[in-house]
């Protein structure tokens, strides 16, 4: 399932789809947005690149809600709701999750005390991050420095205008260094892994978190253990009875060297499927396991929802 504005930059479809039909499963792409497709008739809905969600969350959450009163929702319905928006990072931590240090500013908070308890509660942080706690693809998300206060504080205050929450982080030099690691997980097993590159630059301005922007690499050890104690967290917050059939978990290293957990990715993540030789094969066979398991029988369609033409 897509939207008609992110599909053509779905790096992950094209693959996926050969994968899916190497194996037999039927599958047909179709817009979230499209009020003429029933949902009813797939046996099951996979989330791949709805990432207009974002200006439009209320109307996609009724959707997942919908649709997943019709079908097998994919992720489901609850992983959705909670992982969309980034207070999930506080209870991650509240599981000993090793975390990125995070502080949450609500609307109707005072932009300068946010920043100044932020400052003293991270003393040694020369930069401070701030992002929506709802977005995607880097939108609206900035990196400041503390001469740079007054336009931080601005910067917050627009997103309250938007009544959106805010996250504060220190900015980690290491990224500027090593980048981010993105693992992905197909059925709670590891697949493979990218190195992507710093998207926040010391002048303030912040790039796409484009296709040229990434790299295969193999993750350490280190950080699948983190990327897994992540998972076994969300397993047991949601009470899930299952591994998620798709996650993807990024890592950034400390002032220590360790990896910390950055985001989490479990309900339309790009998977970074071109970087890794067979990883759509391993995506199709989780998916086609779950969908025959459930249904016990050959598959109608998964939805892996291309738009309708008019």
């Amino acid at each position: 399932m897509t939207d008609e504005a992110s599909l053509p930059v779905d790096y992950d479809m094209p693959l996926l789809l050969d994968a899916c039909r190497a194996v037999d499963l039927p599958v047909e792409v179709c817009s979230w947005e499209d009020p003429d497709v029933d949902w009813s008739r797939f046996d099951a809905v996979l989330l791949r690149s709805p990432w207009n969600y974002v200006e439009r969350l209320p109307d996609f959450l009724a959707w997942c809600e919908r649709v997943a009163g019709l079908t097998d929702l994919v992720n489901p319905l609850p992983v959705v709701r909670w992982s969309l928006d980034k207070h999930y990072l506080v209870d991650l931590a509240s599981y000993g999750v090793p975390v990125v240090p995070t502080s949450i500013a609500e609307p109707g908070a005072e932009p300068g005390v946010a920043l100044s308890e932020f400052w003293a509660l991270h003393p040694a942080a020369r930069e401070v991050v701030v992002k929506p706690a709802v977005g995607a693809y880097s939108k609206d998300v900035q990196r400041f420095a503390r001469s740079r206060e007054a336009e931080a504080a601005g910067h917050i205050e627009r997103l309250f205008a938007q009544g959106l929450c805010v996250i504060l982080q220190p900015y980690l030099e290491s990224i500027d260094r090593d980048g981010e690691t993105d693992l992905i997980f197909f059925d709670g097993v590891y697949s493979h892994a990218i190195r992507k590159d710093a998207l926040l630059l010391a002048d303030g301005t912040t790039s796409v978190p484009t296709f040229e922007c990434r790299t295969a690499r193999s993750a350490d050890d280190d950080e699948r253990a983190v990327a897994l104690a992540g998972l076994e967290a969300v397993a047991s917050h949601l009470g899930l009875a299952r591994p998620l059939l798709y996650a993807r978990v990024d890592l950034v290293r400390g002032h220590d060297g360790k990896p910390l957990l950055l985001e989490m990715e479990l309900s339309e993540p790009s998977l970074n499927l071109p970087f890794s030789d067979g990883s759509a094969a391993r995506y199709a066979d989780a998916i086609a396991g779950r969908v025959r398991g459930r249904a016990g029988r050959p598959p109608r369609p998964s939805a892996a929802p291309v738009p309708r033409r008019r």
